[in-house]
């Protein structure tokens, strides 16, 4: 064998042990966003449950990348007329039916995350709340839902400034009864600010606690019962807090990304489903893999399943979503077990939107 052609064996041979080396790194570490496993965008991998959607809103007004978040307000005299408010970060707040009609739109700046509480007193009079996060000037948009037109009315007392603002939730307090809306920024910047009446009707607020987490954030929730607070990283997993403002910076890691986790990045929406006694689900959006991934809400929040929403209904398949919402309140034929609502990223043929799935579908049971 001449000099030559053991050269070219051996260039044969390192190229070979390259591809193999490169196989196994694959092999120990995969990757939902490997384009053989992606179709058209969407994880092709089939979670552990599929559902579809029966009803999808009017999409929003605004192209591109616009509907984000949504909140349910319930009716309290008659469940089904309840609402869905969802955000458009391009423009507004739009309020829909259950049949997902648009009812209401303002064009009141970017609104990019949503939440609502009942019992706010305000003006000596019960109320719907809604906090909402407003990217036009980094301030908190709040409004109270009128039960009789089901539309929003600004009940802000002035403009509060807060980090600059991107996902936000709201958390009222079984220990003091005191309603708080959590912010946070791109940077991992968190703020807690106690809402209440300034004493002529309409709604203020004062900061009460700072977290900093080392990257982005930005899907929250809170747990207005057990008392905790849960905010997505977004490339690294979801972390819970104490909710009250005397919490500290003392976390746990309830779910990560990667090959370890249930999770693929980015962590997006997070959202409760409240059951008895305690009991019920915490459930986030993994956008990565355009899933849903459910948790025990009580105890150490054990991983419980991983769902996506297909097409079926005549309503397309549910992809890229941000931000997502639940009830499990009976809301009358339509959703007789409550609702788990979507934003859907990838709504083919039109504007983002927000797309509308039958609790129980999801759960399997009657009851979480």
């Amino acid at each position: 064998m001449n000099k030559e052609t053991r050269k070219k064996i051996a260039t044969v041979i390192s190229i070979y042990s390259i591809l193999m080396a490169f196989s196994l790194l694959a092999a120990a570490h995969p990757t939902t966003a490997d384009p053989a496993l992606m179709r058209n965008g969407r994880s092709t991998v089939k979670p552990i449950h599929s559902v579809a959607a029966t009803v999808e809103t009017h999409p929003v007004p605004n192209a591109e990348d616009a509907a984000d978040d949504s909140a349910i307000w319930i009716d309290p005299v008659d469940a089904s007329r309840s609402a869905i408010i969802g955000t458009d970060k391009q423009g507004g707040i739009a309020v829909y039916d259950l049949a997902g009609n648009q009812i209401q739109y303002l064009p009141d700046g970017k609104m990019n995350n949503v939440d609502i509480r009942t019992g706010f007193l305000l003006g000596g009079q019960s109320v719907a709340l809604v906090a909402a996060s407003n990217r036009s000037d980094d301030t908190i948009a709040l409004y109270r839902v009128n039960p009789s037109t089901r539309m929003l009315e600004d009940v802000a007392a002035r403009r509060v400034k807060t980090v600059m603002a991107y996902g936000c939730c709201m958390y009222r307090s079984a220990k003091t009864g005191k309603f708080y809306y959590f912010v946070n920024d791109k940077f991992g910047q968190v703020e807690q600010w106690q809402l209440f009446d300034n004493g002529k009707g309409k709604v203020d607020a004062r900061r009460v606690r700072r977290l900093k987490l080392a990257t982005q954030v930005e899907g929250c929730v809170a747990d207005d019962d057990l008392g905790y607070f849960y905010i997505g990283e977004e490339n690294v997993g979801i972390w819970k807090y104490r909710a009250e403002p005397s919490g500290g910076r003392r976390r746990t890691l309830v779910d990560s990304t990667g090959p370890r986790g249930h999770l693929a990045a980015d962590v997006e929406g997070l959202t409760i489903a409240y059951g008895k006694n305690g009991k019920g689900y915490l459930i986030a959006s993994s956008q990565g893999n355009n899933s849903y991934v459910i948790y025990r809400r009580e105890g150490r929040n054990r991983y419980v399943k991983t769902f996506q929403i297909i097409a079926d209904n005549g309503i397309d398949e549910v992809g890229n979503t941000d931000g997502i919402d639940v009830t499990t309140a009976n809301l009358g034929p339509a959703f007789p077990r409550g609702v788990f609502i979507a934003q859907d990223g990838l709504n083919e043929g039109a504007n983002q939107n927000f797309k509308l799935v039958p609790w129980h579908l999801i759960t399997g049971e009657d009851q979480p």
